[in-house]
C-alpha cells in the first residue's frame, strides 16, 4: 500500500498530479487562469510558491508549507488548518468548475494528489528547473521561456509577484546564474524515476 507523505508545517514540497486515466485537466486557457485564480484563493494563505508548471493532462508545484505563526499573522483568531485540505479544496472547486463547464461527471484528478517533501537547497534547484522544463519535455516548446503557464516567465521578470522570486533567484546566486542553468539541456530520468512519474 503506498504511504502518503503528510503536509508538514515549514516544509518545502514538490506537488504533482493529473488527471484521471491521463485526462486532460486544462483544456483550454481560461481553465488556466481559472486554476490559478482558485489556487491564490486555497493554496496562497497556507503556502508560499516557488515553482510552478500547468500542462494539459497534468501539473507540478513547488511549494513550502507556512509555519502556522506566519498562516495567522495579522488575524485575531487560531483556526485549525489542514494543509492536505486545502489541496482537496483547490482541487474540488476545480473539478466542480470543469464538470459543470464541459458536461462531465466524477473525478477529475488521481488520489491522492502526489507529494515530496525536499530536504535540501540542491534539490530545490533541481526540481525548480524540472518544473520550468517540463513543457520542453513534453515537445510544447523550446525553451521554458517560450511556455506560457508556468512560473519560469515570472522569475526572469520585474512584475510584481507572489511568487517567492527572490528566494528562487538567491538558490543559484543571481538572476545570471538562474537564466545560465536553465539553459542547459539535462536529462531527468533519475529525478523521474524517484518521483515515480
Amino acid at each position: 500500500m503506498q504511504t502518503i507523505e503528510p503536509l508538514e508545517f515549514g516544509n518545502y514540497y514538490h506537488i504533482y498530479n493529473r488527471g484521471i486515466n491521463s485526462e486532460n485537466i486544462f483544456k483550454e486557457n481560461r481553465n488556466h487562469e481559472y486554476f490559478l485564480n482558485l489556487y491564490d484563493k486555497h493554496i496562497n494563505p497556507i503556502a508560499e510558491t516557488l515553482a510552478w508548471c500547468l500542462l494539459k493532462n497534468h501539473f507540478h508545484l513547488l511549494i513550502r508549507i507556512k509555519t502556522l505563526e506566519e498562516i495567522h499573522k495579522n488575524k485575531d483568531e487560531f483556526k485549525k488548518i489542514i494543509p492536505h485540505q486545502s489541496f482537496g479544496n483547490l482541487f474540488n472547486a476545480y473539478t466542480k468548475a470543469i464538470n459543470k463547464g464541459y458536461n462531465r461527471h466524477g473525478a477529475l484528478f488521481e488520489r491522492p494528489f502526489k507529494r515530496k517533501r525536499i530536504h535540501n537547497d540542491a534539490y530545490l534547484q533541481s526540481v525548480i528547473k524540472y518544473i520550468h522544463y517540463n513543457p520542453v519535455n513534453h515537445g510544447f516548446c523550446e525553451h521554458p521561456i517560450e511556455y506560457p503557464w508556468s512560473s519560469y516567465l515570472t522569475c526572469v521578470s520585474e512584475k510584481p509577484t507572489k511568487l517567492k522570486r527572490e528566494k528562487v533567484i538567491s538558490l543559484f546566486n543571481n538572476i545570471d546564474e538562474l537564466k545560465k542553468f536553465h539553459n542547459k539541456k539535462e536529462n531527468f530520468d533519475s529525478l523521474e524515476n524517484f518521483l515515480n512519474i
